[in-house]
């Protein structure tokens, strides 16, 4: 008797769905929007003369950080970092073409964890690497352990390429290239983006499905291309460019010195070329804004946002003339800062923190907190839930980047961390290959290089410390984490024929 109850009871408890397969109404939802290239000349961050009204609602909306990096300012490393919440040292990429899974097969993704917590993961465009332009429109590097369903749009700009000004002719992901372009928003392929994460917001607002919906946008990166109302917003001689003296070079690491000299023909630019440029990243930022703005109205038309946390960001900074340069891949301020702003229930609303430092890699588990999942054991990064709620609150006294620079006698490592105050970059195995010291109380634009400055001693010696201890901490084989497998080849795709229409 005994044996055919407990027989009933198995039979029973397994023919009864369970809790958790069901859609839970209370559980909050996640709306995660990566932008590609976008710096901080936002209208939020301070910048007047940026048009980017959508953003600038979102953070009244919800907190904004001032004082976010990223932990590689590249691409490919970066990405690869904040979706798994491990630095660079532990991801082991530090390269563009690389699959996750070559480096660390055993990850856990963000996306990953909030399947497992039932939660339809969907990615909407460029989340993990994609070679941008060539990769609209395919997969890219991406992970598809991470996602329940994809979508890659293919829009008007890639279809009419062939029409990019660019400096070097049919070159245009790495290299300064621009379009004005016909049509409309949504034949562009951020457009195309914004119309496929909107139906997904109108299915789940319909099914109640619990959702982890990443939009990743393929803008501001090269090629700069908009619809031509964009760029009529902006008048090319308002533009203002940087000037920055060649002899600045003589007072920074040689590191320092190449990261910002790394391409040629794109240093110093002429004024008129420097303006039609910068314009057209203006440009592109306003129609990203307003595809951006095209989904968090979605998400408010469906009721989404009562129950929805927003995340805004970008893969890394990007240089508009600063210090001489143009794109990223360095570690000033401009290439390691980027936007970073949370919104949503449970979240302080018109809150700027502009001086405490989060990174990245602290996303991961700062959402996790926010859903109440647990974070896997092998995430690095620290969640910043307490500046959610009280912008008083700290959890990072400085902010992680590295990068590796490459000269004729092989490749130069860099570390930097940026306190509330002080940015600390140090070049070399232990700083042998120099120092830079910034004080952004009275150079934000990080022009003097304070490092051998004796009234500065004791503040570079203090970080000297910090920045060992913060570096030696990045390179722990994290616990839980599996195999991690350095060196890894990466895949080179065939060269093709370039052709346009006649």
């Amino acid at each position: 008797m005994n044996h055919f109850f407990t027989f009933f009871v198995f039979i029973l408890f397994f023919s009864i769905p369970s809790v958790q397969s069901q859609s839970d109404p209370q559980k909050l939802n996640v709306l995660f929007i990566v932008s590609d290239d976008l710096n901080c000349d936002i209208g939020a961050y301070g910048n007047t003369q940026v048009m980017t009204p959508n953003i600038d609602q979102l953070a009244q909306r919800g907190v904004l950080f001032g004082n976010a990096h990223i932990q590689y300012p590249w691409c490919g490393p970066s990405r690869a970092s904040f979706m798994t919440g491990l630095y660079p040292d532990q991801t082991k990429i530090k390269k563009l073409r690389l699959y996750l899974r070559q480096a660390i097969p055993e990850v856990t993704t963000i996306g990953q964890q909030f399947k497992k917590g039932n939660y339809h993961s969907v990615r909407v465009g460029k989340i993990f690497h994609y070679h941008n332009p060539r990769d609209i429109g395919t997969a890219g590097h991406d992970d598809n352990y991470t996602w329940d369903q994809t979508v890659n749009p293919y829009g008007r700009d890639k279809i009419e390429e062939y029409k990019i000004n660019t400096l070097r002719k049919q070159s245009y992901g790495g290299t300064l290239s621009w379009l004005a372009a016909d049509g409309t928003d949504e034949e562009q392929t951020d457009g195309i983006g914004a119309s496929e994460t909107i139906k997904f917001l109108d299915r789940f607002a319909k099914s109640g499905e619990n959702f982890f919906l990443a939009f990743g946008l393929y803008r501001p990166h090269t090629p700069y291309v908009a619809p031509k109302k964009y760029f009529d917003q902006y008048e090319r001689e308002e533009m203002e460019i940087p000037k920055t003296s060649d002899d600045y070079l003589k007072t920074i690491p040689l590191a320092a010195a190449l990261s910002v000299s790394e391409k040629k023909d794109q240093r110093n630019l002429d004024d008129d070329l420097a303006k039609t440029i910068k314009e057209a990243y203006y440009a592109t930022t306003s129609f990203v804004d307003a595809q951006v703005g095209r989904v968090l109205d979605k998400l408010k038309e469906t009721g989404l946002d009562k129950n929805t946390l927003v995340v805004f960001t970008s893969d890394h900074g990007y240089h508009l003339g600063e210090h001489g340069h143009w794109q990223k891949r360095t570690l000033f301020d401009n290439a390691t800062r980027v936007p970073l702003i949370v919104a949503g229930p449970g979240v302080n609303k018109n809150q700027k923190i502009m001086d405490a430092p989060v990174e990245l890699v602290d996303i991961y588990p700062t959402l996790m907190e926010l859903v109440g999942m647990e974070t896997p054991a092998f995430v690095s990064g620290k969640s910043f839930v307490p500046l959610l709620k009280d912008s008083n609150a700290r959890v990072r006294s400085s902010a992680l980047t590295e990068l590796g620079v490459s000269n004729p006698n092989g490749l130069i490592q860099g570390y930097s961390i940026k306190t509330d105050r002080y940015r600390l970059t140090q070049w070399g195995k232990n700083g042998n290959m120099g120092h830079e010291l910034y004080d952004h109380k009275f150079d934000k634009k990080e022009l003097k290089n304070l490092a051998d400055s004796q009234q500065y001693k004791k503040v570079k010696d203090s970080l000297v410390m910090v920045i060992d201890q913060r570096i030696a901490e990045a390179r722990k084989p994290p616990k839980g984490l599996g195999p991690q497998i350095e060196d890894q080849i990466e895949w080179k795709e065939p060269k093709t024929i370039h052709s346009q229409p006649k």
